[in-house]
């Protein structure tokens, strides 16, 4: 039994009001969006927890139309860029203009410089254009010339990729990859969500009103960033992020030899972080085991690379991501009261 630590508690009621503004922040979106429950839960997610989100799925799935629903709703500052092959680096991040005048030349800031960035299509975009792109996304920062401007905060880039589609495209580097916190995999909508589908576009859609604002937003981040989280869940998330590493180590010897490349130790931070945020959406002021295991496939799904003899064998890494999850035994965490938030001062132990 580990050594219980005391509960810092949160504001009272600054948990049930956040996860009541979420909520409707979410019934907003719905108004507009059917179905994509995960993609929407991830956006939230990540939204609390300042990590971006690669989208990947089939065109016509309203991926877009889901992120720009979501931007309107927050009330922060939207810019989408559509990638193409023929983008520069100046396109996004801006560039120098000389003006004749004054004869000196001034900076002209690009379409990145906003709170909430869609990258439409981001693996149309070659390789000069993901660089400026992870710079902006890692550092939070630009350099365009010698000068080197800060980007807006919040800041989150929510790119899409079409997975059916290799022409005129260009793979994301694995550094690049790496950077999103996230990989959601849209699915085709069930018979009845597509029957709504069509009943709703046949009208006009409805307005989406402001919900929360760019201060709001940031008060739930700050908000988030106190969420307790017991050592027992986060050697859970670093034995997951291990795992994929060496699968060998939980059971799992089979698949050691088809993988080349497991999650870097940036992946148990991402399982902590949006276990985090994800209790905040829940209405909880602490993670739970649950709450990583939950997040653990968008999390490390783009993080495993796949070796020769995995791929000649044509084992997916969802295949490999779901046995290595099934294979890590949830901890048991004893948080005092079992029908609801632990009171404050509780002090908290493990049973494992």
């Amino acid at each position: 039994m580990t050594t219980p630590s005391p509960l810092t508690p949160l504001p009272a009621g600054a948990v049930t009001q956040a996860a009541s503004q979420l909520r409707t922040l979410l019934f907003e979106v719905k108004k507009v969006i059917v179905g994509q429950d995960l993609l929407l839960e991830r956006l939230l997610v990540a939204l609390l927890a300042r990590g971006h989100v690669l989208v990947e799925g089939v065109p016509g799935l309203a991926k877009t139309l889901a992120i720009q629903t979501t931007a309107q709703a927050i009330g922060a500052r939207f810019r989408r860029i559509q990638f193409t092959p023929d983008l520069v680096p100046a396109d996004l991040i801006g560039t120098r203009i000389y003006n004749q005048k004054t004869a000196t030349f001034e900076v002209e800031l690009g379409p990145v410089f906003a709170n909430l960035i869609l990258a439409d299509e981001i693996n149309r975009a070659p390789a000069k254009i993901q660089s400026a792109l992870l710079e902006a996304m890692q550092e939070r920062q630009v350099t365009i010339g010698t000068q080197t401007f800060a980007l807006p905060d919040p800041f989150l880039v929510l790119a899409t990729q079409n997975p059916i589609e290799s022409e005129g495209t260009y793979f994301l580097p694995e550094a690049q990859v790496d950077r999103f916190m996230f990989k959601v995999v849209v699915s085709y909508p069930g018979f009845h969500e597509e029957m709504t589908i069509v009943e709703r576009v046949s009208q006009a859609l409805p307005a989406v009103t402001e919900q929360l604002s760019g201060d709001g937003l940031r008060a739930l981040q700050g908000l988030a960033d106190q969420v307790y989280v017991h050592p027992s869940v986060t050697e859970y998330a670093v034995t997951l992020a291990r795992a994929t590493r060496t699968p060998g180590d939980v059971g799992l010897p089979d698949l050691q030899r088809s993988v080349a490349y497991g999650a870097s130790p940036r992946a148990s931070v991402n399982l902590i972080m949006g276990a985090k945020a994800l209790a905040i959406v829940r209405g909880r002021e602490y993670a739970l085991p649950e709450d990583v295991r939950d997040l653990a496939p968008e999390v490390l799904r783009h993080r495993i690379i796949a070796s020769y003899e995995g791929l000649a064998e044509e084992l997916k890494v969802e295949e490999m991501v779901s046995r290595i999850i099934a294979a890590v035994p949830l901890p048991r965490v004893h948080l005092g009261d079992p029908h609801g938030s632990p009171p404050n001062g509780l002090v908290r132990d493990d049973l494992a």
